[in-house]
């Protein structure tokens, strides 16, 4: 019980402390707020947003400050997660978002037809991922890219295209994240000698 109320503390000053960052506003990015939604737009498109309740913004000329109606515990939680969702917006309508994917296998392929990615990942039939509205794919080389303007709607498809073969360390073969580290479990014989 001591060991949580320490664990939620610790946790409760980081999100205060995220909260409290202003997020800077650069030209050409319009915000306003209307019952409590926050909409945004920039030079990318246009994302909008419900505030969690008991969080207000405050719009100035250049920055966004996130303000709690209270000094509550309950409203603690939704501080830090405010304030990183509003910054999610402001950067995606201003520069977007990209998440990269990379393919492995001999005769794994993937291409580009029309706005849906089509993969070629060992099945007996092409498996095609149809592109949102917002979200555009590339493909060079064995690297697939994501992108948009929406983080979550991003990850969310990245995801969904990793699952269609995951990555299989032993194999060599499947979609993994760029760069995402594939552990090897240690084999009986290796364990019983003490290799970790």
């Amino acid at each position: 019980m001591v060991w949580e109320e320490k664990y939620w503390r610790k946790y409760i000053n980081m999100a205060s402390n995220i909260g409290k960052k202003v997020i800077p506003l650069k030209e050409g990015i319009k915000v306003s707020v209307e019952n409590g939604k926050v909409m945004v737009s920039g030079p990318k498109g246009s994302l909008a947003m419900q505030l969690p309740p008991g969080i207000d913004i405050v719009i100035e000329k250049d920055m966004i400050t996130i303000k709690k109606q209270n000094e509550s515990q309950e409203l603690e939680k939704y501080y830090g997660l405010a304030r990183a969702l509003v910054f999610n917006l402001v950067t995606g309508v201003e520069v977007g978002f990209d998440k990269k994917l990379e393919l492995s296998g001999v005769g794994y392929r993937a291409r580009v037809e029309g706005r849906d990615l089509v993969l070629n990942v060992g099945f007996a039939n092409p498996i095609k991922i149809v592109a949102p509205e917002s979200i555009t794919f590339k493909v060079e080389e064995n690297i697939i890219s994501v992108s948009g303007i929406d983080k979550e709607l991003i990850g969310g498809i990245a995801s969904k295209i990793r699952k269609v073969r995951p990555p299989d360390p032993y194999k060599g073969k499947g979609i993994a994240y760029f760069g995402e580290k594939l552990r090897k479990k240690v084999g009986k014989a290796a364990q019983k000698a003490g290799v970790k």
